[in-house]
């Protein structure tokens, strides 16, 4: 949804995606994702393995205005499924949502997947962001949970 204040930029063209070291990524997952929170939380131990990749949507000077991180992780309701990739840290600024900036790190996320012989993307999504994630094909798993640090979620998933 677009931030209430802002009309989101008209050319999301203008955005690219790269892959970058998860560090790039800490300050918009930090204030989208962890708003107020001791800037170490935004880390996670996934952050360091060999296979994590993340990906940052980038305007053209430099500002980086959409992550997502994504690591081999069997999906805890297929665990007999081989290839599964967990999403994470999926995050847009506020003043871009609703231009495709996360639909395009997302499809960028979800190519190298499939380049790495994945089978299904999952995740634990943000109860508001459901509709993005059906937008790009995830369907949801069980019912909705309420994570007591960072609100409602609900499992979802895609093949590749």
């Amino acid at each position: 949804m677009p931030d209430r204040d802002h009309s989101p930029p008209a050319l999301a063209g203008t955005v690219t995606v790269e892959q970058v070291p998860p560090a790039v990524t800490h300050p918009l997952r930090a204030h989208v994702l962890r708003a107020g929170a001791p800037p170490e939380r935004v880390r996670l131990a996934i952050d360091d393995l060999p296979d994590t990749a993340a990906f940052a949507g980038r305007t053209g000077s430099g500002e980086v205005v959409g992550t997502a991180i994504v690591t081999p992780e069997p999906c805890p309701w297929l665990p007999e499924r081989p290839g599964a990739w967990r999403l994470r840290g999926m995050a847009t600024a506020e003043s871009w949502r609703g231009a495709g900036v996360g639909a395009r790190v997302l499809a960028a996320v979800v190519e190298h997947v499939r380049a790495r012989g994945g089978a299904l993307v999952w995740c634990n999504a943000r109860v508001p962001a459901r509709r993005f994630y059906e937008r790009a094909g995830f369907a949801v798993h069980g019912d909705e949970w309420d994570d007591p640090e960072i609100g409602p979620h609900v499992a979802m998933w895609r093949t590749v």
